[in-house]
């Protein structure tokens, strides 16, 4: 028996396994940690790809829009927030003519406690820091509408910058193919009705995680950008402990479809059969706050499940689902078909959530350790469970005392490949 520790909230679950039953355990490739982060962030203002030297940009006296990731998305950003600034000022930027706004999208308000320690309390005490909050319609400008009927709507103090600079971090998305890049814009700090048609789109089987050719989402993402298209794109890679392993800078389109690649090189892990039992973190803290963000492991999770097996998940989900519409779909619609009905009949924002999560449960059942009241999860179309010990004897009972299992200890960002 060998013994796992896996990540859940700010802390580890332990449990032991016969290794002889895992036919997977499945990391990120170990690509290396850059030796001086900082000074490759320095490196990539002055030789951006497709793009001239950010100082050649922006000029002294001008006014900077920086959107970065909120707090549900780890970027790294304060440490990257100091070395722009500075570079800014570096230019001829003064702080006062510097915001810094976060890309909400629909998620809550971030406190100032959080958007302090999101860019670094020394920036915090310099650069006025904006919420995108999308249903503050007056903070809004329409900017135009896109060939698939979405009315852009921006945030103006975005929109009235002089340059925009668009920030955060590139990973697989369940929809969209890949974050960052223009995500930043929209839905970053786009209103809530741009992001709810954009979003719509998700409906189409072409809206799937790692790709951007042929994506409703994403083009119509790109369409809505090019009405208010930023400056300058810098985008960072992570691995699973929060290190960097590339950074990404210039044109926000091509400039974020190098880290693309990058990202399916690092996070893109093959496998050569699925396995009747998965047990997956989402990788702990913020990646487990709440459902919204446990969705993405449970997406990256079902590529790895054989049909009609069973996925261990460990999510703490503190804040519950993160939607209070998520919330009232599971307990009006009592079957996964009707929620599905419910979300094509007319598309709302948290509801589409909760058909992005139980949809997955057409293929595997789902049995989740989280701190959610069991109540809640049953009705959420999860099996609550109370250790992992208690998930396999549960799991074991329905597929067998010697079922294979694959290990996903970092379940948000390892995507896994069938290998053909």
């Amino acid at each position: 028996m060998k013994t796992y520790s896996f990540h859940y909230g700010d802390g580890f679950v332990d449990f032991k396994l016969d290794e002889k039953r895992v036919i997977g355990e499945l990391h990120m490739a170990e690509t290396p940690v850059l030796p001086n982060p900082e000074q490759a962030i320095r490196d990539a203002f002055d030789n951006p790809i497709d793009s001239k030297p950010l100082k050649e940009l922006i000029k002294a006296g001008e006014t900077v829009a920086i959107i970065a990731n909120d707090t549900t998305r780890i970027a790294n950003t304060h440490i990257f927030m100091p070395i722009l600034i500075e570079y800014l000022n570096n230019i001829g930027v003064t702080d006062d003519h510097i915001k810094i706004v976060f890309a909400l999208g629909t998620h809550r308000d971030m406190t100032e406690s959080e958007m302090r320690q999101e860019v670094s309390p020394e920036i915090a005490d310099r650069i006025q820091l904006i919420n995108s909050n999308a249903k503050k319609t007056e903070d809004f400008v329409h900017v135009g509408t896109t060939s698939f009927g979405t009315p852009v709507e921006l945030n103006r103090h975005v929109v009235e910058a002089d340059h925009i600079i668009c920030t955060g971090s590139v990973v697989h998305h369940f929809f969209a193919g890949f974050g960052g890049g223009r995500k930043a814009i929209l839905p970053g700090v786009a209103s809530y009705e741009t992001i709810r048609k954009n979003h719509s789109l998700m409906l189409d089987d072409k809206a799937a995680i790692g790709e951007l050719d042929g994506n409703p989402i994403y083009d119509d993402q790109i369409e809505g950008v090019a009405l208010c298209p930023p400056t300058f794109l810098l985008n960072i890679v992570l691995n699973g402990e929060k290190e960097f392993t590339g950074v990404f800078a210039g044109h926000y389109i091509t400039a974020h479809k190098a880290a693309c690649d990058f990202v399916n090189k690092q996070n893109g892990v093959p496998i050569k059969e699925l396995a009747p039992i998965v047990i997956a973190s989402t990788g702990g803290y913020p990646k487990d706050i709440n459902i919204y963000q446990m969705q993405k492991t449970m997406d990256n999770a079902v590529k790895a499940v054989a049909p009609g097996g069973v996925i261990i998940l460990l999510a703490e989900c503190r804040e519950g689902s993160g939607s209070a519409i998520f919330d009232e779909t599971v307990h009006n619609y009592h079957s996964i078909q009707a929620i599905e009905d419910s979300v094509r009949k007319d598309f709302q924002i948290g509801r589409h959530k909760a058909y992005a999560v139980t949809r997955l449960m057409k293929k595997a059942e789902f049995y989740l350790l989280s701190s959610l009241p069991d109540e809640y999860a049953k009705e959420a179309f999860f099996t609550p469970v109370h250790s992992i010990e208690e998930a396999l004897t549960m799991a074991e009972a329905k597929l067998g005392a010697d079922a294979p299992i694959i290990l996903m200890p970092h379940g948000s960002y390892t995507v896994p490949l069938l290998e053909k």
